[in-house]
């Protein structure tokens, strides 16, 4: 693998989307993983940070920027460091009041 760039399926399982790297590579090949915007076909494939990544689960679909490739599995916060939201970050929570008429 390049520098700077990491297989998707390791990615997803430091990451924490995947309980163990197996499952990711099912995830993957199944054809839940998108990266930036283009199905993912193999485990193998390659993601740099700056990358998209749409994972679609069982009751939600994440959509996060990838932050840094990581080293190991860590814990949870270690996890989230890897990753930036979409999800939330495009959700417009600002109400305007309009006067009627």
């Amino acid at each position: 693998m390049k520098p700077g760039r990491q297989r998707l399926d390791k990615w997803l399982w430091f990451a924490r989307f995947a309980r163990t790297r197996t499952l990711a590579a099912g995830l993957v090949e199944a054809g839940y993983v998108r990266v930036n915007g283009r199905r993912a076909d193999a485990a193998a494939t390659a993601i740099a940070v700056g990358d998209v990544v749409t994972v679609a689960a069982a009751h939600t679909t994440a959509l996060v920027r990838v932050l840094d490739l990581g080293e190991r599995r860590g814990g949870a916060p270690e996890a989230q460091t890897l990753y930036a939201d979409l999800n939330t970050a495009s959700l417009d929570t600002t109400v305007v009041d309009t006067p009627p008429g």
